[in-house]
């Protein structure tokens, strides 16, 4: 389930990233959607961060490196 929503969060963040590329394009100076995307987009990652770290320390996602191994 936390999959699923890290990924959910990660193409939302994609989306704005997109979508303010667009704006930077096409909008002229006085235009605030660039602003506001950016808002969002950051957001977004604050809540991807958190979404992981609180995956990693309940067990919900685990690393499958080979040097996490090594004790």
């Amino acid at each position: 389930m936390l999959k699923i929503v890290i990924i959910i969060v990660l193409l939302l963040a994609l989306t704005s990233l997109a979508s303010g590329f667009f704006f930077l394009m096409k909008d002229g100076t006085k235009s605030t959607r660039l602003l506001t995307s950016l808002k969002y987009r950051v957001s977004l990652i604050v809540l991807l961060i958190v979404l992981v770290t609180y995956g990693f320390w309940t067990g919900q996602l685990v690393t499958s490196s080979p040097w996490a191994a090594i004790h």
